[in-house]
């Protein structure tokens, strides 16, 4: 019975509802999205290449991270968090992995596409696998030091009490120490190789008159999605970030969540070679015989 439910401080039974469309709607359109991802690389045999390797396990952490974004959206519908203070740590961490995976294969991408334009060095398997395998390692490793067993750091309830992540409320050193580590390893240092593979890549681009896509739009659409959410963490390690209102808090995960969407659109509907097989797989049509059959 939804009633028998104290709302959280700050939201009404309306706010419950809208939070959780978003998240439903922002969940199910990068699921759908990243699905079709997946399983085209699974069942295209031409597009299994190392390089979309990269963006096959991207599409795989975000997928993941809708799966978050949906069971968020489950618990607004219901009005509180129905799988305890266990379920909490699990979401949170599930949720971390998916962030810092997410977040390095990017990173992965843009070095690939600085040696795919600009140095013509092959990318193989061997790396390939092997950087994926070292991403995937070191994101469960990260996300697993705020729990109780470990404890650098807290994972607790949102504001809105219907999912779980890093407790920015606390504000103490555990806190600040960790928040700071996170911030330089999963986004400054991701951020700092886009922009120098993208850059580098637009002079490319710049000197054979050919711009295959717009460099930009990659640290953009990261800066867009986690940007204003990676500030109030930061704000957090100097002020009581309570605040800010708890809807504003709210807000910002909840567009950090259509980062999925965005990743998908990017680099596996943007992406020539794997915007191919995915043509494949949904038409069983390769696109040199489309364009054949147009001519």
């Amino acid at each position: 019975d939804m009633a028998s439910y104290t709302l959280p401080e700050g939201f009404d039974d309306f706010d419950m509802f809208a939070f959780g469309s978003a998240l439903l709607c922002g969940g199910l359109i990068g699921f759908f999205l990243n699905a079709i991802s997946i399983l085209s690389f699974l069942r295209v045999k031409e597009m299994r290449t190392p390089s979309n390797f990269f963006v096959f396990n991207l599409a795989i952490a975000d997928l993941s991270l809708n799966v978050n974004g949906l069971i968020a959206a489950y618990a607004s519908f219901i009005r509180h968090w129905p799988f305890g203070s266990n379920g909490c740590q699990n979401h949170a961490f599930h949720g971390m992995v998916s962030i810092l995976a997410s977040i390095s294969f990017l990173s992965a991408i843009s070095w690939d596409r600085y040696h795919q334009y600009c140095t013509n060095q092959k990318l193989y398997w061997a790396t390939s696998g092997t950087i994926c395998f070292i991403i995937w390692t070191v994101s469960f490793f990260w996300a697993a030091l705020p729990l109780p067993s470990i404890g650098w750091g807290e994972y607790d309830f949102e504001p809105m009490k219907v999912c779980c992540t890093l407790d920015y409320t606390k504000g103490d050193r555990a806190y600040i120490t960790y928040n700071l580590a996170i911030t330089f390893f999963f986004l400054i240092f991701p951020l700092m190789t886009m922009h120098s593979s993208y850059s580098t890549i637009y002079a490319y681009f710049r000197k054979v008159r050919k711009h295959k896509f717009n460099t930009s739009i990659p640290i953009r659409a990261l800066l867009f999605c986690w940007g204003p959410y990676v500030i109030m963490c930061m704000y957090a390690c100097v002020e009581n970030v309570k605040v800010i209102s708890p809807k504003l808090r709210m807000m910002l995960p909840v567009l950090a969540k259509t980062s999925p969407i965005f990743n998908a659109i990017l680099y596996s509907y943007g992406g020539e070679p794997y915007r191919d097989g995915i043509w494949q797989f949904l038409t069983g049509q390769k696109p040199k015989q489309l364009a054949e059959k147009m001519k």
